[in-house]
């Protein structure tokens, strides 16, 4: 395989980590001696489409070190619609003479996965296509988890911490704070960990897998103040009611994109109008996945691990598969990972399972913290007298 020409893209919203899984594969990628050239495509899809490239081969190492500790996308990413655009993109790979490209991203990033490979075979071009996973969200099919996932929990599951504690310190309100995640609770779930503070973690949450009761949130909340005259509530930026209409009306929706709309400024003014209490919303949007200061180090670690694998596998011949992780069972945690055939996680969503939902549908289950746990990592614990 000595000679052949690599070309890395980013799809989709960039993570805490996406760049850490880029530095596993160039690094892997130098270090195998078997490529001529490593690059990334500028801007994500837009620079596959029009052949512009960075030559990341030519960076230096200590340099490329510093993906681990960068946020964003250090090659930039998009989430341009491609339609009809395959055979062009094929042909602009072809003329670029490369044989390898890696596409990384969440589910629909592994459906161009899918018919980018569809269209070069159609096209009689070898050249393989491997999926590298990606998303905060969680919501990748046929994995234990996503890199990219333990640090938006773990910014979730610290930041309400420190709320907790807030608020436990002066229940008079309740504040409830909306996390991303799409049409899947995982990150929401997440900030039940909270309560490794040491100040509890947040009284209620509820999650898109749970179709959400405006009356039965209300009477929670109104216990909630009975009983504590305060606390925090965390919300899902996808729920929905039963039908499966949004509870708030989306700002925009662009292609399978939604752009939801502010959700836990809706609940605080149901608080406020219907139970005549104080309420306030905060919503770290962007920060959930752009922080390095609260990221996971193990989600880092494994991000890079993945990229690596990609390398592997391709150097092994595999095409059209995805990089997956497995956990290993066992009392001590460990992964390993495996391929996927892309065409198993293509637009397919994957969401909390039942076992992770309490029965009242507004929080998790022990058994979710514990699956959760080591992802996140240890939490630190602060101190109060109350």
């Amino acid at each position: 395989m000595a000679g052949k020409n690599l070309l890395v893209m980013h799809g989709g919203g960039p993570t805490a980590v996406i760049n850490a899984s880029l530095y596993g594969i160039v690094d892997e990628a130098k270090r195998s001696g078997a490529f001529a050239h490593v690059y990334g495509s500028h801007g994500g899809p837009a620079g596959m489409l029009s052949g512009t490239y960075i030559a990341l081969d030519e960076i230096d190492d200590d340099v490329l070190a510093g993906l681990r500790d960068a946020p964003g996308s250090a090659i930039g990413t998009g989430r341009d619609a491609l339609g009809g655009h395959y055979p062009q993109m094929v042909e602009v790979l072809v003329k670029n003479g490369i044989d390898v490209v890696m596409l990384t991203g969440g589910n629909g990033t592994m459906n161009t996965c899918a018919l980018l490979q569809e269209a070069c075979r159609e096209a009689g071009a070898d050249i393989q296509v491997i999926g590298v996973p990606k998303t905060m969200d969680n919501d990748i099919a046929e994995i234990d988890h996503a890199p990219g996932y333990g640090s938006a929990a773990r910014y979730a599951a610290q930041s309400v911490g420190e709320v907790c504690c807030d608020v436990h310190s002066m229940p008079i309100h309740i504040v409830v704070v909306e996390v991303m995640g799409r049409s899947a609770g995982w990150v929401a779930a997440a900030t039940a960990l909270a309560e490794q503070c040491g100040q509890g973690g947040p009284d209620l949450i509820y999650v898109p897998e749970r179709a959400f009761d405006e009356e039965a949130f209300l009477a929670d909340c109104k216990r909630l103040i009975e009983e504590k005259g305060g606390g925090v509530v965390v919300a899902s930026e996808g729920l929905h009611d039963a039908e499966g209409n949004p509870i708030v009306d989306p700002i925009m929706e662009v292609e399978r994109e939604t752009y939801f709309g502010d959700v836990s400024s809706h609940l605080a003014n149901l608080i406020v109008a219907r139970l005549g209490y104080k309420a306030r919303s905060e919503k770290p949007g962007l920060l959930g996945r752009a922080s390095m200061t609260l990221r996971s180090e193990r989600d880092v670690d494994e991000a890079e691990e993945v990229g690596r694998a990609a390398v592997r596998a391709a150097l092994d011949g595999a095409t059209g598969v995805m990089v997956g992780i497995k956990r290993v069972p066992g009392e001590e945690y460990a992964v390993t990972t495996d391929l996927i055939d892309v065409e198993r996680v293509r637009l397919i969503e994957r969401l909390l399972p039942d076992e992770f939902i309490n029965e009242a549908g507004n929080g998790v289950t022990q058994t979710f913290k514990d699956w959760a746990a080591p992802l996140v990592g240890d939490l630190p614990q602060f101190v109060s007298f109350l």
